[in-house]
């Protein structure tokens, strides 16, 4: 017998909450940070498929809050709560920010990658949650998903194969 799941996915630059039994999923991590969020309690999880380090860059007329580390956490905090998680007992996990490329002589600029974990990670911190486990930098693509019941973050990659933390 197959078993259906609830699944919600979470494109490029978005980020969505699931409060029913399910997963979450997103797809195609390469230099981008997937953040999840998970409140032990009410068991609400939310993820995040965050593409840039800072809005500071935004050129485009409304701010997509998703795309960007600095804004896109806070509005998943913000989602979480007002369906009933608690700020206070959020935990995080992260996965992504690889070098997909490298380039000969390149300054800070190109170091998507590893910028995008750096400000995730500082705004976890500066958020006051705790991030329990992390899976970032390489050169490889992953595609993470968090249970829902559970909240263990499985991440799925063609190079390192499956891991769940």
């Amino acid at each position: 017998m197959i078993e259906q799941r609830n699944m919600v996915k979470v494109g490029m630059a978005d980020l969505n909450i699931i409060t029913e039994p399910g997963i979450i999923r997103t797809t195609g991590l390469g230099s981008c940070v997937g953040v999840t969020l998970y409140d032990p309690l009410t068991r609400i999880a939310g993820m995040a498929h965050v593409m840039l380090p800072s809005s500071s860059i935004a050129r485009e007329g409304t701010l997509n809050k998703a795309k960007y580390a600095d804004t896109a956490i806070v509005a998943l905090v913000e989602r979480m709560v007002g369906a009933g998680a608690s700020s206070a007992r959020l935990v995080a996990k992260i996965a992504g920010g690889s070098q997909m490329f490298q380039f000969a002589g390149a300054g800070d600029t190109l170091r998507i990658g590893p910028r995008n974990t750096e400000v995730c990670k500082q705004m976890i911190q500066d958020l006051r949650i705790p991030l329990l486990a992390e899976d970032c930098g390489g050169n490889h693509g992953r595609t993470i998903e968090i249970d829902r019941d559970t909240g263990i973050l499985t991440i799925r990659s063609v190079q390192m194969g499956v891991k769940e933390l």
